[in-house]
């Protein structure tokens, strides 16, 4: 009599598990999407309707000229060389454009103890070299930078 209360048991609690995880599994589902992008249409002489990037343009105070999608876009992004020596990376970075490029450097350590760390942001202006380092205790799993547009 009491295996069998045990198995009852047990059967209601895995049952219940199910029950929670598909729920939970619903609630994120349901989660707004992001916002789409927003694009604006404009219709010309004939009346069929083009894509247009005004919005983006009028921001920027340019007129689309070439390039992809009829608009042209500031460089920007410093280019960056990750190399990983043991248990150690070191990025090198060069920003050759004139707008200024908040770096930050990511590793992820390969063992489940090892502490996956996130360097300071730091600051490459234009013409500038800057070389970020991180480590793990043992060995590396990946690394990379991460890119943010400095606003003047």
């Amino acid at each position: 009599m009491y295996r069998r209360a045990r198995k009852v048991a047990a059967s209601l609690t895995v049952a219940v598990l199910i029950v929670a995880g598909l729920a939970i599994t619903a609630l994120v589902r349901d989660e707004p999407p992001p916002p789409p992008v927003k694009k604006t249409a404009v219709a010309d002489a004939t009346g069929a309707g083009r894509a247009t990037a005004a919005a983006d343009d009028s921001r920027d105070g340019r007129e689309g000229r070439g390039g992809r999608g009829g608009r042209e876009r500031d460089p920007f992004g410093a280019s960056c060389r990750t190399t990983i020596q043991g248990s150690t990376v070191t990025a090198f970075c060069h920003n050759p454009y004139p707008g200024t490029d908040r770096l930050q450097l990511h590793v992820e350590c390969a063992r489940w103890w090892d502490v996956d760390s996130d360097g300071a942001p730091t600051e490459a202006g234009p013409a500038r070299h800057v070389q970020l380092t991180g480590r793990c205790w043992k060995e590396v799993d990946s690394a990379w930078v991460t890119h943010a547009r400095v606003e003047p």
